[in-house]
């Protein structure tokens, strides 16, 4: 059976399209203003990727922020369950599944797909990307160079603020006091690591620990969490389809 799970986020959309166990192929975008568009456009392009028609696929999932706005969809599923589910059919033994996005972060405590515990972060931006974002547009950094650019530091500086306005405030200090850009933001990425350890510790850590969502390509934020955590984490080859992965894997099941 031929399955499609759709991930609308907030800032990206993933698609990814399931024929029983195996992943034909899978596509991801910025997501529009209209999300009913954005939806639509993502699944025709996935579709055209693999070589697919409409007709083709058996059931189609929605997730994410925007699911409900996915209204050709034959069935919504909230991201935790789709998440957990994605991760675990990536990396069958995960016990906490760690999913970093661009405005809400959420850890996972899962065993053999089943969601036993979660905690979510989606009314601050600290713990996000979108914390990332702003740090990195104070240090004139592009975001995509920030995770290698903190692996160069020789210290990490402490960003104590737990509001994203008042963080911004102090790394301005930094740069002000002459502080390497490396070392800010190696603090930065520390900061993110902090938050979700905290979360993580309210549902218990379990190995093994996968680490999802678009913040998870970020070489830094890993670094910092495994740091924190003691032992390495997981980074799937593509940790950002993982809600839609899911999705697609819980069509198969409906």
């Amino acid at each position: 059976m031929i399955t499609v799970g759709i991930d609308i986020g907030s800032i990206t959309a993933k698609c990814v399209v399931l024929e029983d166990t195996r992943i034909l192929g899978y596509k991801i975008s910025r997501v529009k203003p209209n999300l009913e568009v954005t939806a639509k456009e993502i699944l025709a392009e996935t579709l055209s990727f693999v070589g697919l028609k409409r007709e083709d696929v058996g059931r189609i999932v929605a997730t994410g922020y925007g699911r409900n706005m996915v209204d050709f969809a034959d069935k919504k599923i909230t991201e935790i369950s789709c998440h957990a589910a994605g991760a675990c059919f990536l990396i069958s033994n995960a016990g906490t599944v760690i999913d970093i996005g661009g405005q809400d972060s959420k850890v996972i405590a899962v065993e053999n797909g089943k969601v036993l515990d979660f905690v979510m972060n989606d009314k601050c931006a600290a713990g996000t990307g979108r914390f990332i974002e702003v740090m990195a547009a104070a240090l004139n950094l592009r975001i995509e160079d920030v995770g290698s650019l903190a692996v160069k530091a020789t210290k990490k500086l402490k960003i104590s603020s737990t509001c994203t306005v008042f963080a911004e405030t102090e790394v301005v200090s930094y740069i002000s006091s002459g502080e390497k850009v490396e070392n800010i933001i190696a603090g930065v990425c520390d900061a993110i690591a902090g938050r979700i350890i905290a979360m993580a510790n309210r549902v218990g850590i379990r190995r093994e620990v996968v680490l999802t969502g678009g913040v998870a390509k970020n070489l830094g934020v890993k670094r910092a969490i495994e740091e924190r955590l003691g032992f390495p984490v997981i980074v799937p080859e593509e940790p950002q389809i993982a809600g839609a992965l899911g999705a697609a894997v819980l069509g198969q099941k409906a």
